[in-house]
Parts: C-alpha cells; structure tokens; sequence
C-alpha cells in the first residue's frame, strides 16, 4: 500500500488547479474526471482522495504537453503555510535535522507521493525519494513537484537556500535542465540508480531562526492528533484496526479476525487488498501508533515490547526502526 493512499487536504489539489487555470486551462479542465468541484476544493473542511490529486496531474499534463517543468512550476507553490500545523512544526523545530526528523515522522500529513527516508555519515546528509510506488505516467511530474516543494521549505526555514553539494536523479535529462539549477542551485546527474539530495553533514545542526520549544512540542502534539483522525479508517479496514486495537499485547492472527467479521481468512485478504492494505501492514500500523502513545508515558523499551506482543525488546527495536527509521530511544 502506497504510503500517500489516503484522503488529504484539499491544499495541494487546489494549488495544481490553481497552476492549471494559470497557464490558460478552465477549472473545469483541471478537475475532469476526478469527482471534485470548485466549491469543494475552496472548503478546507474538505478532502480529497490521493489518486483525484493524481488525476488532476493528469489533466495537467494532457492539456499541457509542451509545458516543460510543470512538476517544478507546482513545487515551487508549496510554501510552508500549505501545510497547517505540520508546517509550523517545522518552523518551531530546534535545527534542520530536529525539523527533518519531525518532518519523517509526520510525513502522512503532507502531500508527497514519492516514499522518502533518509542515511548520513560524518561528511553527507542523503535524502532519498524512491518513486517506485508512483504510477509511472506521473512519475517524474512528481519527482520534480516534491524535490522542489523540499527545496522551497528548507529556504523558508532559513530565508536562504542552503547549497547541496549533488542531486541525482533516476529519469534521464530532459530539455530544460537548466531550470533544476534555478531550483537546486546545482546541475543535478540525470539516469542515476535512485534520486537522491545530499548536503553537508554539518549543515544539519545549524539551529532555526524561529526555533521555540514549547511551540515545537505544541504543534507535534498537534500533528499526532490530526495523522490519527485520518488514519481511523472506515469500513473493513477500520473493523480490522479496532480489533486489533483491542487486544495489542496478543495480536489475533488473520483468520481469528475474519471469523469475528462473518467472513472466511480469503475473504478477508481479497477486500482488504480492495482497499490497498493487507493485514499484516494493519498489524504494523496499529503497532506503530501505539508504540508511539507508549514512548510519550515514559515507558521502557522492554515494557513497551511486551504490551505488544513481542517475544524480546531486540524485535521491538527492529520493527520500530524499520517504522520510524531511528531507534526508539530518540524519539522520547
């Protein structure tokens, strides 16, 4: 399951109307064959599904083939204030790499499609944006759009543009390379294995200008609450969680929960798959969140991995690792 596949904010779909309209489209063009209206993205009481904002890219790049850089026309729309709370987290963080790592962890909140993790070692910061699990139509229109809306957020965050020292990308170099400079201020290396942004290592502890604790801390509170309203699914998807949720120390297997929804394991699988999910990421997911409760009361790792369910606190370390992408200690 893609991890952008949920409903969002209208935001970003009314940003790429916007960008549509702009360059000569009606709004009706932008929107066609997504099930969205003007109204609704004008309401920020709405949301949209994920694969209505990959249409409306579609449309975008239908009525607009000579377009070039369309994706990094779009990108350079998402400043801060796009992003609600998440954005003022951000902004209220401590350095860049308190306000990168906050950023990862609340990253369903903002509208990437590309799957984003990060590594460094003493000399290099390296920011990796897999496209894998984008649609392959949209996919570099994406690479570009959520390449640049990063660039745009760490100029924000210190109203300058911080040099890198490379960008790779995976497509190959398209006629208008030169615009990747105005963006990155580098060249980037086209028909790479991955894409990839890298920076200083020591950049990251530069401190922000807008740095407060209290509001860091407000805000993540914040950004907790809103990711867990929207990843309290309805229908199938949401019975599983609930149960799951029910007795989180002894996770029942699938065929337990399928029995206890009227139906048989298969059955299960098949509308689950449906929905994009399977059980074993609904296990993880609800895993995850509560790990996550269990840090904020002060509990230990051990104690955390036993009300999990899980059989040593080594295995609990892993899952959270492979979850959060750091170690559970540094999230407390």
């Amino acid at each position: 399951m893609p991890q952008w596949d949920f409903r969002r904010s209208t935001s970003s779909a009314r940003l790429l109307a916007q960008l549509g309209c702009e360059r000569g489209l009606t709004m009706a063009q932008c929107l066609d064959g997504t099930g969205l209206d003007e109204p609704t993205l004008k309401n920020p009481a709405s949301d949209v599904e994920a694969r209505q904002e990959l249409q409306i890219v579609r449309n975008l790049q239908r009525h607009l083939p000579d377009a070039e850089g369309l994706g990094l026309d779009a990108g350079l729309r998402y400043h801060l204030t796009a992003y609600g709370i998440w954005g003022f987290a951000l902004i209220s963080s401590r350095s860049l790499r308190s306000a990168a790592s906050l950023g990862m962890r609340y990253l369903d909140l903002t509208y990437v499609f590309t799957r984003l993790r990060s590594d460094e070692d003493a000399q290099e910061f390296r920011l990796w944006m897999d496209d894998a699990g984008v649609p392959p139509d949209v996919r570099q229109f994406m690479v570009e759009r959520d390449s640049a809306a990063i660039r745009l957020i760490q100029k924000e965050l210190f109203s300058v543009a911080l040099p890198l020292r490379r960008v790779e990308c995976r497509f190959p170099r398209p006629r208008y390379a030169e615009r990747f400079v105005e963006v990155f201020g580098v060249m980037p290396l086209f028909d790479r294995p991955a894409n990839v942004a890298v920076l200083d290592a020591a950049i990251m502890d530069l401190p922000l200008p807008q740095a407060n604790e209290a509001t860091a801390q407000l805000c993540e509170q914040q950004c907790r609450e809103l990711l867990n309203r929207r990843k309290a699914r309805s229908g199938v998807v949401g019975e599983v969680r609930d149960r799951l949720l029910r007795s989180p120390g002894a996770i029942r297997g699938m065929a337990d929960i399928a029995e206890s929804l009227h139906m048989t394991p298969r059955t299960l699988h098949r509308r689950l798959a449906a929905a994009g999910t399977s059980y074993r990421e609904l296990v993880d997911e609800v895993r995850e969140a509560l790990a996550e409760e269990l840090l904020r009361a002060r509990l230990s790792v051990e104690e955390i991995a036993e009300r999990l369910g899980y059989a040593e606190a080594s295995s609990f370390i892993h899952a959270f690792k492979r979850w959060k992408g750091v170690p559970p200690g540094s999230l407390r």
